[in-house]
């Protein structure tokens, strides 16, 4: 019985260590990359009713992510998840959500714009 005690200690430890660095390694890719300097406020606000809550993000704001990068998106997406506010929220409906947006955005500034 002792060693289930030390072996669910230790499980815990583990799992809080590697919050602790995620959340670390996810700010440390933020600062490194000024990533919060990279898009605008109507845009970032675009991104986030369209990850966390029900919208749609523009061809301007699109534009804004993908510049942003996929570093910096998925680093801003995993650290508001790790917010106490969005504790509710399912994370892998979130991180789904965020591929598709990612995935929606970069389709359509990949995709050639049609001629005059």
């Amino acid at each position: 019985m002792a060693s289930l005690n030390v072996y669910s200690a230790l499980v815990v430890l583990f799992l809080t260590c590697g919050a602790a660095m995620a959340t670390k390694e996810n700010d440390q890719i933020i600062k490194g990359n000024n990533c919060e300097t990279k898009m605008g406020l109507p845009c970032v606000l675009e991104a986030f009713t369209s990850i966390f809550e029900i919208g749609t993000i523009s061809s301007k704001c699109c534009g804004e992510l993908v510049g942003l990068g996929k570093v910096c998106h998925s680093a801003l997406v995993m650290r508001t998840l790790e917010n106490p506010l969005f504790k509710d929220l399912s994370p892998a409906r979130i991180i789904a959500k965020s591929i598709q947006t990612w995935n929606n955005c970069l389709a359509l500034i990949d995709s050639p714009s049609p001629s005059a």
